[in-house]
């Protein structure tokens, strides 16, 4: 049986990153997600990363993704972004493209063509 539903209030806020590799060789990006996971880990520990909540949404398109996160921890992730420099010993630059309340937002941020 299903409990009441959670009130707004007390849900945890989250937040839709979008986020552009820059790198000469073509990377995967499951290995990016995962080096972001693991930089975010490295600087702030098993603890952080399970607070912040860090998912992958699977969107992606040619070099760019989209991450969910809790709000309080946007910009730690945004840290552990900059702290990658190489993913599969491949060159790279994540770079933050914008950030998002809503999924939807993002998705047409990712499909809007530079």
């Amino acid at each position: 049986m299903k409990g009441k539903p959670l009130l707004p209030t007390l849900r945890t806020k989250k937040r839709y990153v979008v986020y552009e590799t820059i790198s000469d060789k073509d990377i995967k990006n499951n290995d990016v997600y995962n080096e972001i996971v693991s930089s975010y880990k490295e600087c702030f520990g098993k603890f952080g990363l399970g607070e912040a909540g860090i998912m992958n949404t699977k969107i992606y398109k040619k070099n760019k993704g989209i991450l969910k996160v809790n709000h309080k921890y946007l910009d730690k992730l945004k840290t552990a972004m900059a702290m990658i420099t190489e993913v599969d010993k491949k060159k790279v630059i994540i770079k933050t493209v914008t950030v998002s309340g809503i999924l939807k937002k993002a998705k047409a941020k990712i499909n809007a063509s530079h």
